[in-house]
C-alpha cells in the first residue's frame, strides 16, 4: 500500500465564522488536488466547515477528543461528536496538548483508540524538544512516543503520524533536510516493527512549514505530507502546500 499524501492544517486556537471564507477560496483554487487536502478547525467552527465544505475534496478534523465515548466531562468532546459534525481524522498528542495539558503516552493511546473506535483515522503527533535534540536523544525521545501512543490494532488505512519538532513549531526554525530525512526513516522502521504494515502509513512532517519550504520538505524520502500550523490559516499560503504536495 503507498501511503496517502496528505496536506493537513491544524488551525489551532484561530478562526471565527468570518474564516470560512478561507475554505471557499481554498476549495475553488484547488478543486482536485492530487493529495488528500484536511483542515482541522476549532471545534466551534467544525460543523460549518463540514456545510461549507460539501460537495469538495476538503476532508475535516478535530484537534483533539476524549478517551471516552460519552459521560460527565465538562468542555470535552468525544471521537463520535467529532464524527458526527463531520470529521474524518483528529488530531491526537500534539505537543502543545502534552506541554499544556500534561498529555501522556498513555493518554494519546487511549484518545487514539477512542478514534479508531468511532472510524476516525487518528493523526498521532510525536517530537523532541529543543533540550532532547541537543542531548542527541531525538530518536529515543520520539522512538518511545510512538511505542506508547500507536494502538496495536492500527494499520495503514487507519493511522497517520506526524513528526513535529517542539522546538520548530511557531518558531519559523525547521530542522535541516538530513535530519528530517533520519527520523522520518527511523519512524518507518520503527512502525514496521511495531504494527507490520508501516509502507502505508502517511508520515507527516511538522514544524514552520511554509510554501518557501514545502517542495524542498517533500523531497524527503519517507515525508508523505505535512501537519501545516500558522500557514494553514490563508488559502493562497495552504493552496501552495498543498500544490507543492500534489506535484511532489
Amino acid at each position: 500500500m503507498t501511503p496517502r499524501k496528505i496536506a493537513a492544517g491544524n488551525w489551532k486556537m484561530n478562526g471565527l465564522a468570518a474564516a470560512l471564507a478561507e475554505v471557499a477560496a481554498l476549495n475553488a483554487a484547488h478543486p482536485a488536488p492530487a493529495c488528500a487536502m484536511l483542515l482541522c478547525p476549532p471545534a466551534t467552527l467544525l460543523a460549518q466547515m463540514n456545510w461549507a465544505a460539501k460537495g469538495s475534496n476538503l476532508k475535516l478534523g478535530g484537534q483533539d477528543c476524549h478517551q471516552d465515548a460519552s459521560g460527565a466531562h465538562t468542555g470535552d468532546i468525544s471521537a463520535a461528536m467529532l464524527r458526527d459534525a463531520g470529521a474524518t481524522y483528529v488530531i491526537l498528542g500534539h505537543s502543545e496538548r502534552r506541554a499544556d495539558h500534561g498529555e501522556t503516552d498513555a493518554l494519546v493511546l487511549a484518545k487514539a483508540k477512542a478514534a479508531l473506535a468511532c472510524g476516525l483515522i487518528p493523526i498521532v503527533c510525536i517530537g523532541e524538544t529543543e533540550a532532547q535534540r541537543d542531548a542527541g536523544t531525538t530518536l529515543q525521545v520520539i522512538g518511545s512516543q510512538l511505542d506508547g501512543s500507536v494502538p496495536e490494532e492500527s494499520t495503514a488505512a487507519t493511522l497517520v503520524v506526524a513528526y513535529e519538532p517542539v522546538w520548530a513549531i511557531g518558531t519559523g526554525r525547521t530542522p535541516t533536510i538530513a535530519q528530517i530525512a533520519e527520523v522520518h526513516a527511523f519512524l518507518r522502521a520503527r512502525l514496521t516493527a511495531k504494527i507490520g504494515t508501516a509502507a502505508g502509513v502517511s508520515l507527516l512532517y511538522g514544524g514552520s512549514v511554509k510554501p518557501s519550504n514545502a517542495t524542498q520538505i517533500f523531497a524527503v524520502p519517507h515525508v508523505d505530507g505535512a501537519l501545516v500550523g500558522g500557514a494553514s490559516l490563508k488559502a493562497a499560503d495552504f493552496g501552495s502546500i498543498v500544490a507543492a504536495l500534489s506535484a511532489a
